[in-house]
């Protein structure tokens, strides 16, 4: 267990290091690929907490990673879609743009090739 724990943090600090974001934004990023949606469409998702979601949300704004925009029929209601500078993140993060720890390759693999063949 140890070995996996110290792998997927291996692996998530060399992902931020080279794509500056980390795992959540990545995924939330992601996400936002489908096209505009609202924060708690993004949790939910994403598989993140609400309050989590929040603080990763508002992160990859500060990033100017994503755009924000008032509701058109409820203006408390916000939502959210990828920035150009969001967009050209997202199509860099492919597989192979970070070395995955042997350990964790399985399940890369099997990931990569289904991207592949998609």
């Amino acid at each position: 267990m140890r070995d996996i724990y110290r792998a997927i943090n291996s692996f998530e600090q060399e992902f931020e290091r080279v794509h500056g974001v980390c795992i959540n934004e990545a995924m939330t990023l992601c996400v936002l690929s489908e096209g505009e949606l609202a924060a708690s469409e993004i949790a939910k998702r994403a598989e993140l907490t609400s309050s989590h979601c929040s603080k990763v949300i508002r992160s990859i704004e500060d990033k100017r990673l994503i755009v924000r925009t008032m509701g058109k029929t409820d203006k408390r209601q916000m939502y959210f879609r990828l920035s150009k500078a969001g967009e050209n993140l997202l199509n860099s993060m492919r597989c192979g743009s970070v070395e995955v720890p042997d350990i964790l390759k399985p399940i890369f693999e099997k990931e990569c090739s289904s991207q592949i063949g998609e």
